[in-house]
């Protein structure tokens, strides 16, 4: 496994995983590789990041449950879209394979980032397509082979499998980067597209135990989970995916990367709804 790319934090085959649960962390990775050519900064790269969110689950590696965290940014690419979500307005030259585009490319939010938010520009140039089926040769295909051994591993031995896929969300909607309608954003944000991607018992215990702490949690509203939780989940077979989007303002600084006080304690709830969803959903199907 290639450490710049990728993590796996906790039990992993052929180690036995202790409760049918898995998380993944696609979008924390902040290590820049040396072939990204960007004018943009630094800094301004890291805008698109889930920032701090493998730290906040990374006890739960402790738990017996592993922990899939990718090391590139999001910005470079993106493993929660599809290898064929390509924007053609970012290639030098026509792509030769199929392309299967989600709309993120108009925004410049495809499979490789074109624009930061504000339709900041990445690159002063446009990409060969040799550069991004590298990137999906060095990054997407190992995430998402490794993400699915996680996953048929603990199915392996339970019967069921249950992923979350972890993320985070700004305070505040940005119209340019996700298409909503500009308002305040809640504490919490559950994505099982509309039901398909988990079973209704599993969301809903995740719904009602955060609300239970007194947070704000919405389902499928606004975001409704991309690729990562379509791409692995089928409900009949045991195999459920949820999307979890945490608000950044509960454990960061909404004006600088950097952690507050309050990120241990949130650290600590979710590391309780584990455990609860351990004892809940563990049992052999």
């Amino acid at each position: 496994m290639n450490e710049d790319v990728l993590l796996i934090h906790g039990p992993r085959p052929p180690a036995a995983p202790r409760a049918p649960l898995v998380l993944d962390s696609p979008h924390s990775g902040h290590r820049m590789p040396d072939d990204f050519d960007a004018v943009a900064t630094v800094r301004e790269l890291r805008d698109g990041e889930d920032c701090f969110i493998d730290e906040l689950y990374l006890p739960a590696a402790e738990r017996g449950i592993p922990l899939l965290a990718a090391q590139f940014p999001r910005t470079y690419l993106d493993p929660n879209r599809h290898a064929d979500d390509i924007d053609p307005e970012l290639l030098a030259a026509p792509w030769p394979g199929p392309v299967n585009a989600s709309g993120k490319g108009a925004i410049g939010k495809a499979l490789v980032w074109r624009t930061l938010d504000k339709n900041r520009p990445i690159y002063d140039r446009r990409l060969t397509v040799a550069e991004v089926q590298r990137r999906i040769q060095r990054c997407h295909r190992p995430y998402h082979a490794a993400l699915a051994g996680l996953l048929d591993a603990a199915h392996a031995r339970f019967g069921k499998v249950y992923h979350i896929n972890c993320h985070s969300m700004g305070h505040e909607t940005s119209v340019l980067i996700e298409g909503v309608d500009g308002q305040p954003r809640p504490d919490f944000v559950l994505g099982d597209r509309d039901g398909t991607t988990c079973e209704p018992a599993f969301t809903a215990f995740v719904r009602d135990h955060l609300a239970g702490l007194g947070y704000d949690v919405r389902v499928n509203d606004p975001f409704k989970g991309v690729e990562l939780v379509r791409a692995y989940s089928n409900p009949a077979a045991g195999r459920h995916s949820l999307q979890l989007e945490i608000n950044k303002r509960l454990y960061m600084s909404t004006t600088e990367i950097a952690k507050v006080d309050d990120f241990v304690r949130v650290q600590s709830q979710l590391m309780a709804m584990l455990d609860a969803l351990a004892v809940r959903f563990g049992s052999a199907a």
